[in-house]
């Protein structure tokens, strides 16, 4: 792989040149043993996309894959790195429009593999792969931050030359510190927001506050209210009473029907209407109410500190606190039409 760079033709050599080269080439096989050969120093290796087209080969790789086997074939004895030596003489020796051939076939190649990579770098394969690439890179680096502050404040053991054979990573380059400065700039925004935060759970937290002592507050009234209510329902079933009691023994004019705890506002409609349709026919039940009257006065007034109680039953008991109001309403203008005939 050293001669990926060798796609120019070389020049014929001559026979002369040519024996010599090959009598000190079998010199130097029979006297010294072959050295395995590694990367060349400061050349990197070419990234290999995963799941991305197969990078293209060079005419001299191409000439070496397609000539390996033959020779291989005719000498099966021969370790690799004799095979790769004759197939760089022979590809020396070739002749110019032979090479031509090889190196057509390897610049066909690298077109196909440009508009293959071009398409690659489009799809979403190639964005996660960069993305997987780029957080290793991070971790990579900020593994190697906390190392270098923790060697350099004495609190590990570790040497210069450790971290140097474990982590190869570029530090303090111009990527390096714009790396560092973004993660400032997120690690304040985020303070920023974080502080934001806070102080809206801070309001939320006051008016939560207040709603609950708004709902202790309504639920004290409520109480009330459930009390008050009671009583005047008590009340109100008081005061049915004393009317069932006053008028038990006045019968209804032409129906002798007395009241009940059912048929207490029927009763006094019509008790009423039959007062105001012919009051000089029914004179004795007029000075049989009024002698009831006093009665009802006293217990009206005993009863006449709940007037605004009776309101508040009005309109939370609806519409058997409109009956009883109504009722009371045509007793009062039955009696005062008693009393003026």
């Amino acid at each position: 792989m050293g001669g990926v760079k060798q796609e120019q033709a070389d020049p014929p050599a001559s026979k002369d040149s040519q024996h010599t080269d090959n009598a000190q080439e079998e010199n130097q096989s029979t006297s010294q043993p072959v050295k395995k050969r590694g990367w060349p120093k400061g050349k990197k290796r070419k990234k290999v996309l995963p799941n991305g087209p197969k990078a293209p080969v060079t005419g001299y790789v191409r000439f070496l894959n397609e000539r390996r086997e033959h020779i291989r074939a005719l000498h099966p004895d021969l370790p690799f790195p004799e095979i790769t030596k004759r197939l760089g003489a022979e590809w020396s020796r070739l002749a110019p429009h032979d090479k031509q051939r090889y190196l057509d076939e390897a610049e066909r190649d690298k077109m196909q593999y440009a508009r293959e990579l071009k398409e690659y770098q489009k799809s979403e394969a190639y964005q996660i792969t960069c993305a997987k690439v780029q957080d290793k890179r991070i971790k990579r680096e900020e593994l190697t931050s906390v190392i270098i502050n923790a060697n350099s404040s004495g609190s590990t053991g570790f040497k210069n030359s450790d971290l140097t054979t474990r982590f190869d990573v570029p530090i303090f380059t111009e990527e390096f510190l714009d790396q560092n400065k973004a993660r400032e700039a997120e690690l304040r925004r985020l303070r920023k927001a974080n502080v934001e935060f806070e102080e809206q759970n801070a309001v939320l937290q006051k008016h939560i506050a207040d709603m609950f002592s708004a709902k202790e507050r309504l639920e004290a009234e409520l109480g009330q209210d459930e009390l008050r209510t009671q009583a005047l329902q008590r009340h109100l079933q008081a005061i049915k009473q004393t009317l069932l009691n006053s008028l038990a023994t006045v019968p209804l004019p032409g129906t002798g029907e007395t009241p009940s705890i059912g048929t207490l506002d029927s009763y006094l409609s019509r008790l009423s209407s039959a007062l105001e349709s012919r009051p000089h026919e029914h004179r004795a039940l007029v000075l049989k109410l009024q002698e009831l009257l006093p009665h009802l006065d006293s217990e009206e007034s005993q009863a006449r500190w709940t007037s605004r109680e009776i309101q508040h039953v009005r309109v939370t008991e609806g519409s058997e606190c409109e009956k009883h109001h109504h009722s009371r309403a045509r007793q009062s203008a039955m009696l005062g039409t008693g009393l003026h005939v």
